[in-house]
């Protein structure tokens, strides 16, 4: 191959002057972020050509790992179903297809089958398809869906009469995919979207057949978003605004939906809550007084927080996160030392139960529970070794049936692998859990290649799961774990709140010391660890290569949120102003000093830095695709080593890559081409 065609693209370098708190950032990349500009679109097509040249010695391994990977799963295959209404719905793929199909069946199993929506028809002639929020009315006749062909998270309503399987005219842009109808079968509500910011800002009411909606709520705080939703009696309506710290719900019963909604409780600065409904009394879901959240109840007529009662208080080792209401029974999603719990409260006689799970790391979480006068409830289960698991468990008699489980085609022996979870001390003496999955024939030797993957921001925790493509490395030699690092909300509240603002470098140093754990304790070497996050762990990703360049071999950084300080200094871009109390606001010069130590376009240096694979998407709302292609400049600039630098764009897509079931394999076959290729790892076994 021709030595210009291995040549890295250049960049054109203008210099743009960037100034705040008497201090000066000088951003030669800058002029990255306008895709309309031709020469930007150049750029990054040079990128993708340069990838592609670099990894075409894998051409033919990339189209194995696809092949792979596809022949896993069961191309024709159905979810399990659960009944609403006198109607049995469930969702199926068929072969060849890339999207769902949704279904329902009257009365019983053995009934004919209704399509409800068959998404592969909607999805012809786009590249890109989402659909999302799909909401039937209470007589069962009309579905709202949103649909989604760029990727920008901006869903267009529609509604479809079941009854005839037409489209009716109604059709509106911007919306969130938040749709709730009232009990009248005629009234929807839902949630709009600024068209610049996205911030999802107003709730509109839709009524059949009226040509104007009617705007319902306005949330004028920029820090906050709204949604729309039901109680799962069906009872109300609740408007919920939220942002990271505060929390506020108006309520309206459903059976008046020209009716004024009610504050529920005033937003209180740091105050988060969650309403639903049972009978004569709301249950809430508070952190009011309570770090790990409690479950407190109130009456129909009076929601003030002063008369509130607590029913489960707040427990220092457990944080509450879901309440699962059904009429004799109250089914709680808890967290305890990491790990999910799931606990049963009998209404009759105060019986109180935790389903019980033998494995070292796994996660446990309740599905599809639509029904409250049901004594069963369905859940899901699923390990790094036990594919995903759906079961349903009586509350009356403590019987469980499992309804069905992932199929692995191929051969997949659970067998064959081993999870474990280790309790990793790191610099300042917390005890982060890290999840392993490998191979039984993995030897501990340091030698052999481990993928280290974490999140660690917004409170999300990192719970396991299997992975029908991570057997790709598996069966190749590698180790695959989990870093619960703080940030996320693994170990509770107190874990997420240990993870930003003005304690976000705790998420960076507990990846780095789980790291050398890893090293330490001969799971591999510092020549064979990688590391793998996506958007907020892509920041990730770019603080541990500025401050442990020498500990990874590879990092492969999805969609990475890496220009920090000038990305919230702009308001104009989606989820900057819900943000501020994640990072902290730059326009603060405590918050820019901060955020300007560890951003990683802002620190980066003329090193060696590791063999990196990026991502993004040139669609992408959430973490522009100017951030990871100013970075890959700048680094092509400035580094001293030979590794290898690529970045890809999908000119085609957002932040959640490919919309297509098959689609989405390919951009993991290329990701986990780059970890072989410089591992040395190509071959099974």
């Amino acid at each position: 191959m021709s030595q210009e065609i291995l040549t890295p693209p250049s960049v054109e370098k203008i210099a743009k002057e960037l100034s705040i708190h008497g201090h000066t950032r000088t951003d030669h990349y800058y002029w990255l972020n306008n895709r309309e500009d031709q020469k930007v679109i150049d750029y990054l097509k040079a990128e993708n050509n340069y990838l592609e040249a670099v990894l075409a010695p894998e051409k033919e391994l990339r189209e194995q790992l696809f092949a792979e990977m596809k022949g896993r799963i069961k191309e024709t295959d159905m979810g399990v179903p659960y009944r609403k209404n006198g109607y049995y719905y469930y969702s199926r793929f068929e072969q060849g297809k890339e999207y769902p199909i949704y279904c329902r069946k009257k009365g019983s199993l053995d009934n004919p089958e209704e399509i409800v929506l068959d998404v592969n028809i909607l999805a012809a002639g786009h590249n890109y398809c989402q659909v999302s929020g799909l909401a039937i009315s209470p007589d069962a006749r009309l579905l709202a869906y949103g649909i989604d062909t760029v990727s920008r998270r901006k869903y267009t309503l529609r509604i479809k009469d079941l009854s005839t399987g037409e489209l009716l005219p109604d059709e509106i842009k911007d919306t969130d995919a938040s749709y709730t109808w009232a009990a009248d079968n005629l009234t929807l509500f839902y949630t709009r979207k600024d068209p610049e910011t996205l911030r999802s800002d107003k709730v509109m009411r839709h009524t059949l057949g009226v040509a104007e909606d009617v705007m319902v709520f306005y949330e004028g705080d920029e820090t906050f978003n709204v949604g729309v939703s039901k109680t799962k009696s069906g009872k109300y309506i609740v408007i919920d605004s939220d942002s990271t710290q505060t929390g506020e719900c108006r309520i309206l019963a459903a059976d008046d939906p020209n009716g004024t909604f009610r504050v529920f409780h005033p937003r209180t600065r740091d105050m988060l809550y969650s309403i639903d409904h049972r009978d004569d009394k709301f249950y809430i879901i508070t952190n009011w007084k309570a770090l790990n959240f409690r479950l407190m109840t109130a009456s129909l007529e009076s929601s003030s927080r002063e008369e509130w009662e607590e029913l489960i208080p707040h427990r220092a080792d457990v944080l509450l996160e879901e309440l699962e209401l059904f009429n004799d029974f109250m089914v709680l999603n808890e967290r305890s030392n990491g790990l999910n719990r799931i606990r049963v409260i009998h209404r009759a006689g105060g019986k109180d139960e935790y389903l019980q799970f033998t494995e070292p790391a796994y996660t446990v979480y309740t599905g599809a529970n639509p029904e409250m006068d049901s004594h069963v409830l369905r859940y899901g289960y699923v390990s790094m070794v036990t594919p995903s698991s759906v079961y349903d468990y009586d509350m009356l008699t403590g019987e469980q049936q499992l309804m069905r489980q992932q199929e692995v085609l191929g051969g997949y022996n659970a067998d064959e692998y081993t999870s474990e979870r280790l309790m990793v001390p790191v610099t300042d003496g917390t005890l982060v859990p890290v999840s392993l999955v490998y191979r039984k024939d993995f030897v501990k030797d340091g030698t052999q290649p481990l993928l280290l993957y974490a999140y660690g921001s917004y409170g999300h925790s990192m719970d396991v799961h299997f992975s029908s493509t991570m057997l790709t490395l598996l069966n190749r030699g590698f180790a695959y774990a989990i870093a619960h690092i703080r940030g996320g909300e693994d170990m509770g509240r107190q874990w997420y709140e240990d993870g930003k603002m003005f304690k976000k470098k705790n998420t960076f140093t507990d990846f780095i010391d789980c790291g050398e754990y890893l090293v330490r304790e001969r799971y591999t070497s510092a020549k064979q660890l990688y590391a793998m996050g996506g958007s907020a762990g892509g920041l990730l990703m770019g603080a541990i290569i500025n401050m442990r360049p020498d500990l990874w071999n590879g990092v492969v950084a999805q969609v990475p949120f890496v220009d920090v300080v000038t990305t919230m200094l702009d308001e104009t871009i989606p989820l900057t102003t819900g943000e501020f109390d994640e990072w902290g606001n730059p326009k603060n010069k405590e918050s820019y000093d901060y955020m300007l130590s560890y951003s990683p376009y802002d620190n980066v240096e003329a090193k060696g830095y590791p063999n990196l694979l990026v991502t993004t998407g040139l669609h992408d709302s959430q973490v522009q695709y100017w951030e990871p292609a100013k970075w890959v400049a700048k680094l092509r600039e400035l580094k001293t080593d030979n590794n290898l630098l690529l970045l890809h764009t999908d000119m085609e897509t957002g932040h959640g890559g490919a919309s297509g079931r098959f689609e989405a394999l390919k951009e993991k076959a290329m990701e986990y081409a780059f970890l072989l290729k410089i591992s040395g790892k190509e071959k099974l076994g």
